[in-house]
Protein backbone atom coordinates (compact mmCIF):
# COMPACT_ATOMS: atom_id res chain seq x y z
CA UNK A 1 0.00 0.00 0.00
CA UNK A 2 2.88 2.32 0.83
CA UNK A 3 4.52 1.95 -2.44
CA UNK A 4 1.11 3.00 -3.90
CA UNK A 5 0.42 5.83 -2.68
CA UNK A 6 4.63 7.07 -3.02
CA UNK A 7 4.18 6.00 -7.21
CA UNK A 8 0.73 8.28 -6.93
CA UNK A 9 2.53 10.72 -5.28
CA UNK A 10 5.01 10.78 -7.84
CA UNK A 11 2.90 10.35 -10.80
CA UNK A 12 0.67 14.03 -9.43
CA UNK A 13 4.18 15.19 -9.16
CA UNK A 14 5.31 14.56 -12.49
CA UNK A 15 2.07 15.57 -14.25
CA UNK A 16 2.06 18.71 -12.47
CA UNK A 17 5.64 19.47 -13.71
CA UNK A 18 4.63 18.75 -17.06
CA UNK A 19 1.32 20.64 -17.31
CA UNK A 20 4.10 24.09 -15.79
CA UNK A 21 5.70 24.00 -19.74
CA UNK A 22 2.94 24.81 -21.84
CA UNK A 23 1.65 28.32 -21.63
CA UNK A 24 -1.89 27.28 -23.16
CA UNK A 25 -5.08 25.38 -22.20
CA UNK A 26 -6.71 24.25 -25.09
CA UNK A 27 -10.24 23.79 -25.29
CA UNK A 28 -11.01 21.38 -28.63
CA UNK A 29 -15.80 21.87 -29.11
CA UNK A 30 -17.49 18.63 -30.39
CA UNK A 31 -17.42 20.56 -34.36
CA UNK A 32 -13.65 20.15 -34.37
CA UNK A 33 -13.23 23.94 -33.56
CA UNK A 34 -10.55 24.72 -30.94
CA UNK A 35 -10.15 28.00 -28.35
CA UNK A 36 -6.69 27.99 -26.47
CA UNK A 37 -6.63 30.44 -23.13
CA UNK A 38 -3.06 31.42 -21.85
CA UNK A 39 -2.74 29.54 -18.53
CA UNK A 40 -0.95 32.47 -16.97
CA UNK A 41 -3.32 33.66 -14.05
CA UNK A 42 -6.23 31.43 -15.78
CA UNK A 43 -9.31 31.25 -13.50
CA UNK A 44 -11.96 28.15 -14.49
CA UNK A 45 -15.54 28.67 -12.97
CA UNK A 46 -18.50 25.74 -13.91
CA UNK A 47 -21.97 27.50 -13.20
CA UNK A 48 -24.94 25.06 -14.43
CA UNK A 49 -23.51 23.84 -17.69
CA UNK A 50 -21.67 26.82 -18.44
CA UNK A 51 -17.64 26.99 -18.26
CA UNK A 52 -15.81 30.54 -18.19
CA UNK A 53 -12.46 29.97 -18.71
CA UNK A 54 -10.54 33.17 -18.71
CA UNK A 55 -12.34 35.85 -20.89
CA UNK A 56 -14.09 32.61 -22.68
CA UNK A 57 -17.35 31.04 -21.98
CA UNK A 58 -17.83 27.27 -23.30
CA UNK A 59 -21.24 25.45 -23.15
CA UNK A 60 -20.19 21.92 -21.69
CA UNK A 61 -22.22 19.75 -23.71
CA UNK A 62 -20.31 21.16 -26.62
CA UNK A 63 -16.82 20.72 -25.23
CA UNK A 64 -14.56 17.39 -26.52
CA UNK A 65 -11.75 17.81 -24.96
CA UNK A 66 -9.29 19.89 -23.26
CA UNK A 67 -5.60 19.86 -23.60
CA UNK A 68 -2.56 21.90 -22.33
CA UNK A 69 -0.54 22.87 -25.72
CA UNK A 70 2.35 25.37 -26.66
CA UNK A 71 0.93 27.74 -29.36
CA UNK A 72 -2.58 28.87 -29.39
CA UNK A 73 -4.83 26.66 -31.55
CA UNK A 74 -7.88 28.75 -31.31
CA UNK A 75 -9.72 28.52 -34.65
CA UNK A 76 -10.02 31.77 -36.44
CA UNK A 77 -13.95 31.78 -36.90
CA UNK A 78 -14.22 30.74 -33.19
CA UNK A 79 -13.70 33.48 -30.28
CA UNK A 80 -16.61 32.14 -27.54
CA UNK A 81 -19.40 30.40 -27.96
CA UNK A 82 -22.71 32.71 -27.52
CA UNK A 83 -26.12 31.74 -25.82
CA UNK A 84 -29.04 32.87 -28.20
CA UNK A 85 -32.73 32.46 -28.36
CA UNK A 86 -33.65 30.89 -31.73
CA UNK A 87 -35.83 34.36 -32.60
CA UNK A 88 -32.56 35.37 -32.74
CA UNK A 89 -31.19 33.51 -35.13
CA UNK A 90 -33.73 32.41 -37.31
CA UNK A 91 -35.08 35.03 -40.32
CA UNK A 92 -37.19 34.44 -43.48
CA UNK A 93 -34.48 33.41 -45.40
CA UNK A 94 -33.34 30.75 -42.50
CA UNK A 95 -32.59 27.05 -43.69
CA UNK A 96 -33.21 24.49 -40.88
CA UNK A 97 -30.83 21.31 -41.33
CA UNK A 98 -30.79 18.23 -39.01
CA UNK A 99 -27.15 16.55 -38.28
CA UNK A 100 -27.69 14.22 -41.28
CA UNK A 101 -27.71 17.33 -43.95
CA UNK A 102 -31.52 17.30 -44.53
CA UNK A 103 -33.36 20.08 -44.55
CA UNK A 104 -36.06 20.25 -42.12
CA UNK A 105 -37.27 24.04 -42.35
CA UNK A 106 -37.18 27.20 -44.81
CA UNK A 107 -38.13 29.94 -43.77
CA UNK A 108 -39.67 31.84 -40.40
CA UNK A 109 -39.70 28.98 -37.78
CA UNK A 110 -41.47 29.23 -34.53
CA UNK A 111 -39.79 28.86 -31.05
CA UNK A 112 -42.06 25.67 -30.40
CA UNK A 113 -41.93 23.89 -34.03
CA UNK A 114 -38.70 21.87 -33.60
CA UNK A 115 -38.71 19.34 -31.24
CA UNK A 116 -35.54 18.52 -29.22
CA UNK A 117 -32.40 18.35 -30.80
CA UNK A 118 -29.36 19.33 -32.29
CA UNK A 119 -29.84 21.31 -35.80
CA UNK A 120 -27.87 23.92 -38.21
CA UNK A 121 -29.34 26.94 -39.44
CA UNK A 122 -28.02 28.67 -42.35
CA UNK A 123 -29.02 32.40 -43.08
CA UNK A 124 -27.36 35.23 -45.20
CA UNK A 125 -25.54 36.11 -42.12
CA UNK A 126 -24.21 33.42 -40.74
CA UNK A 127 -24.16 29.26 -40.16
CA UNK A 128 -25.38 28.19 -36.67
CA UNK A 129 -25.70 25.35 -34.44
CA UNK A 130 -28.41 25.25 -31.77
CA UNK A 131 -29.73 22.71 -29.05
CA UNK A 132 -33.26 22.58 -28.75
CA UNK A 133 -33.89 21.52 -25.37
Amino acid sequence: MKKFLLAALVMAGTLQAQADDYPYLTFELTDGAKASVNVESLTLTISGTTLKVGSQTFTLSNLSKMYFSMTDETSAEINAIESLKIDDILSDDAEVYDLNGRILEKGKVSDGKLPRGVYIVKTKERTCKIVVR
